[in-house]
């Protein structure tokens, strides 16, 4: 049964343990004491306002998935929400590598495994359909 449990909750776990630096790492890049792993810094008061905006719903989702690995009840919520996330960043960085080129190699791996986890999901969502109910 545990077995089941955490291959079920392989796609949350993974997706928390990147979600959530990555999300710290967008909400810092106005600092200028940060580390700024991305081509670009935040130069306007609105963008680092953005940019802490995306942080706070990354986050948000985060703890969702976080809290669904210890409570099984919102798995095909979480789930759900795991695979939209995940397919709308996926489908929104090939969106921007046709129209605005392709981006630095570390986005084009990450369009690969937010594509990958959002997959899963699906199958796994699949797999387990009396979880929907």
């Amino acid at each position: 049964m545990k077995k089941i449990i955490y291959t079920q909750n392989l796609h949350l776990s993974i997706s928390a343990i990147i979600v959530i630096p990555i999300a710290l790492v967008y909400g810092s890049l106005p600092n200028q004491n940060s580390v700024n792993p991305f081509d670009f810094t935040a130069i306007s008061t609105d963008l680092a306002n953005i940019l802490k905006a995306i942080m706070g719903l990354y986050v948000a989702f985060a703890l969702f998935w976080v809290y669904t690995i210890f409570n099984n009840k919102f798995w095909a919520s979480a789930t759900i929400s795991n695979i939209l996330f995940m397919s709308g960043l996926g489908f929104g960085r090939i969106l921007s590598s046709i129209i605005d080129g392709l981006p630095s190699p570390i986005f084009i791996l990450g369009t690969f495994g937010e594509l990958l986890l959002a997959f899963y999901g699906i199958f796994l969502l699949s797999k387990n359909k009396n979880s929907i109910n």
